[in-house]
């Protein structure tokens, strides 16, 4: 493989690793204070439990990613270097 379009594709991976990173925390974020907002909101339980539920699925999946970006980062940047 040629290093240099490796190198290239390393760094675009590394762009799209950071935003799905910094997506998956704003998601996070959000549901976090929806779901403080809502409370103990009767009418919006149901809801509730789908955004805690979105949570819990968002942080695995930011953790995930997180770890395919510090790959990728790696690659990029390989210590010693």
């Amino acid at each position: 493989m040629d290093p240099k379009i490796r190198q290239e594709l390393l760094e675009s991976a590394l762009k799209a690793r950071t935003q799905e990173v910094t997506e998956y925390q704003v998601n996070i974020d959000n549901y976090r204070l929806a779901i403080e907002r809502i409370g103990n909101d009767e009418t919006m339980q149901e809801f509730k439990a789908i955004l805690e539920n979105l949570l819990q699925s968002s942080i695995v999946e930011c953790r995930k990613a997180q770890l395919m970006l510090d790959v990728v980062a790696e690659q990029v940047n390989p210590p010693g270097q």
